[in-house]
């Protein structure tokens, strides 16, 4: 395991697991975009648990790495969703802020796979 993969894997695990807190404290930064996109309240509980685990699982895959390979093909798949989201919602003008967690994740996961 590379420490390019050490880090980008923690500082990317903090950076998804932010974005979790955020949705499961309800901030507004987080809600309000997910309101204009037509997410349902409902689905906010679930979709900060599947980042928050998925961050987690990114932490717990550099001592073992096939779970940091698994956590990082659902934040790819959770980031590719929130894409089509915000794309079917036409708000194109803000397809980059998916776009900015799902780099990393992608990154994350080539070099896990790797390794």
């Amino acid at each position: 395991m590379s420490v390019a993969h050490v880090v980008l894997a923690v500082v990317t695990a903090v950076w998804v697991g932010f974005s979790g807190v955020s949705l499961a404290r309800r901030a507004g930064f987080v809600t309000q975009p997910l309101v204009q996109y037509g997410v349902p309240r409902s689905w906010w509980g679930p979709l900060a648990f599947a980042k928050l685990a998925g961050a987690i699982g990114l932490l717990v895959g550099l001592a073992v790495s096939a779970l940091g390979v698994a956590a990082a093909v659902g934040l790819v798949l959770y980031f590719l969703g929130a894409v089509v989201t915000v794309l079917r919602a036409r708000s194109y003008k803000t397809v980059v802020f998916p776009l900015l967690y799902l780099a990393p994740v992608a990154v994350t996961l080539g070099l896990g796979v790797a390794a």
